[in-house]
């Protein structure tokens, strides 16, 4: 079969076999001189979806990068492919930047990198102006928008490109991105009627799996076997907080070989080193808060741990991306308490943001917590969550679709002193508002969990939206044990704020009284 010329360039000069899900479709609609807004998770082929045009337009692609080391990677790669390509940052030699722009300046492709604080300096934007651009490219979009995960005051002017050159087109990249944050991105870059094109959240080779843990004693014990079903492979464990990720480095430094942490009090240096160290293969676990994210690019890492709850999916979805990028099967596994949800609000609490970023916060982190608790395929509700092209129902290897799964963390066997338990059990009281628990239901009750699940399926089909997003599988519980008779009885129920009450409202009444 002849191959089109697409194909012939990507294997000639990037020496790939064929397209990955969905690079075609963007570069066609670049190509075509449209704006696109593209979601491809980690590990999805983004580079190369600004890099292609570049060398089949014979033209100048500047692409955006907050990160100097990912810079210099994709240019050693670039040239070592023999394609022309530099980046321009800080405690960079003047006559290294004399030979990017004169290379640029005799013609051709070159893929150019700078950071966004560069891109806005007005010596680029006068270069700009007269150059055979074929691409603006920015890379990890989602820092464009406060209502994303990642919000960086130095993207907010970048919208300066489209201003200067109306006729370039821009792209917009992002490894996770909810439709609200898309339609943010667009507004804020100034896109004119963009393509949006987001492809590849299914990622079969991964075992997602959540727990919930009563305290931090269980939360080490799964943490320690976690790490022992893993025997071979590189293990990331996130952690919330800078304090938290030095304590649990420094309990598995006193139980396992090459272990190190990374965060933001670090300085600069140790971070480079700790990143380089783990790299290299001098360390295989790395505990770590969110700072240890862009760029990371190692293909073998087999386990990855939340060991709390981060702020919102896309923080979720994005750093379980890291794992598994060989396409080999890995494991990843969320550790959640009441506890972490606590430090998130706090994180909330305490942000100077608007009112109306802090609301959209507040009901991210309930998804997270919806989401958390379960009750459908964990990879079916991230692809209808980020609104993927590819939908599926049941994946077969989450641990609601395959609880009983090798690859499924097991929880150690507890001696359970029966003693303690009766004193405990004698010493509870009942609160007045409910949480996550997993009381039994009587016939009665699970008969009307069943039917709620039921309804909250058909529900979620309807309007598009993952089941989680409706209701979490502790408010149905909540609702099945209550059985509430009227709209006024929902209130206070678990998991039904006065949004879900104005919309579920009616719709809950009528399927609780057609159960009885």
């Amino acid at each position: 079969m002849d191959r089109s010329p697409y194909e012939n360039l990507l294997q000639s000069a990037f020496r790939l076999p064929a397209f990955r899900v969905g690079q075609r479709e963007i570069i066609d609609a670049i190509l075509g001189g449209q704006d696109v807004m593209a979601v491809l998770p980690t590990g999805g082929g983004k580079s190369l979806c600004f890099q292609f045009p570049a060398v089949y337009s014979n033209k100048l692609v500047v692409v955006i990068s907050p990160l100097i080391a990912l810079m210099k990677d994709q240019v050693m790669n670039l040239r070592a492919r023999g394609i022309q390509a530099g980046a321009i940052h800080s405690g960079q030699p003047e006559q290294e930047k004399r030979e990017i722009f004169k290379t640029i300046q005799a013609g051709g492709p070159y893929v150019l990198y700078l950071s966004p604080e560069r891109a806005q300096k007005d010596g680029f934007r006068n270069w700009i102006r007269d150059r055979d651009v074929a691409l603006f490219a920015i890379d990890e979009a989602h820092c464009v928008s406060q209502w994303g995960h990642d919000f960086r005051a130095e993207y907010s002017q970048l919208n300066a490109l489209k201003e200067i050159r109306p006729d370039v087109p821009v792209l917009a990249l992002t490894a996770s991105a909810t439709p609200t944050v898309l339609k943010d991105i667009a507004l804020q870059l100034g896109l004119s009627k963009p393509a949006r094109m987001v492809h590849g959240f299914y990622r079969p080779n991964l075992y997602y799996q959540v727990e919930f843990c009563e305290d931090e004693e269980e939360k080490r014990t799964l943490l320690e076997s976690a790490i022992s079903a893993t025997p071979s492979g590189r293990i990331i464990v996130y952690c919330g907080t800078r304090k938290i990720t030095e304590e649990v480095a420094g309990r598995l430094q006193s139980t396992h070989e090459g272990v190190g942490f990374y965060h933001a009090g670090m300085t600069p240096n140790e971070r480079t080193q700790m990143q380089s160290d783990y790299a290299q293969g001098k360390l295989r676990i790395l505990v770590a808060t969110n700072a240890f994210g862009m760029g990371i690019d190692q293909p073998d890492v087999r386990l990855v741990v939340h060991y709390q709850m981060p702020a919102n999916i896309d923080a979720l979805y994005q750093e379980m991306g890291r794992a598994g990028r060989d396409g080999d099967p890995s494991t990843c596994l969320m550790l959640y308490s009441k506890k972490d949800k606590g430090l998130q609000s706090f994180f909330i609490q305490s942000s100077e943001a608007p009112k109306e970023i802090k609301d959209a916060r507040w009901k991210n982190l309930e998804a997270l917590v919806f989401y958390s608790e379960g009750g459908e395929c964990r990879h079916s509700e991230i692809l209808t969550y980020y609104k993927d092209s590819q939908r599926i129902e049941s994946c077969g290897h989450c641990d609601t679709c395959d609880p009983a799964s090798p690859r499924k963390v097991q929880r150690p066997m507890k001696r359970v002193d029966l003693s303690k338990q009766a004193q405990l059990k004698r010493s509870r009281t009942p609160t007045k508002k409910s949480v996550v628990t997993d009381e039994q239901l009587n016939p009665a009750q699970e008969k009307r969990f069943i039917a709620l699940k039921s309804w909250r399926k058909r529900k979620a089909t309807e309007l598009d939206l993952p089941a989680f997003v409706v209701f979490g599988d502790q408010t149905l519980r909540q609702l099945a044990i209550k059985n509430p008779r009227t709209v006024e009885d929902l209130k206070g129920v678990y998991g039904v704020g006065e949004a879900k009450l104005e919309r579920y409202g009616w719709d809950l009444v009528a399927e609780l009284g057609s159960v009885g």
